[in-house]
């Protein structure tokens, strides 16, 4: 006669070196917790200890977009069930306190109450790439701007007559003028010449971010367009705007059940909001800000320039309806779900409803 396994639920708890992890059976009882170092033999590692306590059922864990993507990804590859687990409830921190153990354990219950339900993304794909390059771009445009506003800010308190020549130049012939500068490298004791050469140094890293910045948007657009060509030639949706969608919808879009899920993880879905006599709904402000910028980028440019959009939103609103952002969501999960793996594609056009 075979003998019967416990079924176990896993949690863990995520940080930069080391992963801490805890099982539990079906009814809650904590069997055991243990600390791995954040590596691919610590995930090997966990992987067999969890299974020495029962056969595993499902895994909750933490942070799974940043320290816990490689765990994810392992356990995922291993065909193990990895739920995203939400941040720890702040009234049963006050109650119990924090640590590691705390925290691992914490996750195991939230998968086994069904408070996680969500799976996480697997950036193992195109997707990830395209994540990547959006965030090198980002950086490098933020950067370009801090190194403007310096040199702007340097304008202020620059010795004369050289800030009046300066000064009210656009931002773009000011960066070039700069780096025309001439100081005399022989007496940088002369706030003059030292306001050269800080002038023109920090225009030089202003023009060499905006070059990489460049260099980075063409590779994106290339991919982006690679990817799913029929989304970036949709108008309305620029390289920006579909970019950041398929970084909300990641490389496995079928974890998106419903076009309500996707309208959720952007932040655009109807919620009741009704008290008493008043019936009525509104947006729930959580999700993926970064997707919900998108849609409402794209919501604004189709009702701005196409009449079609307009017509549309004038007829929704008429009827009591969400805004156009909710429905700019509805269209962007089914044609992903049916992409193949390695290859996902976004929906024709995530404002195809207005």
């Amino acid at each position: 006669m075979a003998v019967r396994r416990t079924i176990i639920i896993g949690g863990v708890d995520t940080h930069t070196t080391t992963h801490h992890a805890a099982v539990t059976d079906l009814r809650g009882r904590l069997l055991a917790d243990a600390q791995f170092p954040a590596s691919p033999t610590g995930y090997a590692q966990m992987l067999v200890w969890m299974r020495r306590h029962g056969r595993l059922s499902r895994v909750g864990v933490e942070g799974t977009g940043a320290y816990g993507a490689g765990l994810a990804r392992y356990l995922h590859e291993q065909q193990v069930e990895v739920l995203e687990v939400p941040r720890p409830d702040r009234r049963l921190r006050r109650q119990r306190g924090k640590s590691d153990p705390i925290d691992a354990e914490a996750a195991a219950r939230s998968v086994l109450a069904g408070n996680a339900t969500g799976a996480p993304k697997l950036a193992t794909g195109p997707i990830e790439a395209i994540r990547m390059l959006k965030v090198a771009r980002n950086g490098a445009v933020k950067a370009k701007t801090a190194a403007a506003n310096t040199l702007i800010g340097l304008l202020v308190t620059a010795p004369e007559p050289l800030g009046s020549q300066l000064r009210g130049l656009s931002t773009a012939k000011l960066i070039d003028t700069c780096l025309r500068l001439r100081p005399d490298l022989t007496d940088l004791a002369d706030p003059v010449q030292a306001a050269k050469v800080s002038l023109r140094s920090v225009a030089a890293r202003a023009r060499a971010l905006d070059q990489e910045a460049r260099t980075l948007k063409r590779q994106l657009d290339a991919l982006t367009t690679e990817i799913t060509p029929a989304t970036s030639a949709v108008f309305g949706l620029g390289p920006d705007t579909v970019a950041a969608l398929l970084v909300t919808i990641g490389d496995n879009p079928d974890r998106l059940r419903s076009e309500a899920a996707f309208a959720h993880l952007c932040g655009v879905a109807p919620i009741p909001a009704s008290s008493g006599k008043t019936n009525r709904h509104r947006l729930h402000r959580g999700g993926d800000r970064s997707g919900n910028r998108a849609l409402h980028i794209a919501a604004v440019v189709r009702l701005r320039y196409d009449q079609r959009s307009r017509d549309y939103a004038t007829r929704r609103t008429s009827q009591g309806s969400p805004c156009p952002r909710s429905s700019a969501a509805r269209s962007v999960t089914s044609p992903a779900k049916s992409s193949p793996p390695s290859r996902p594609t976004t929906p024709r056009s995530a404002l195809d409803d207005l």
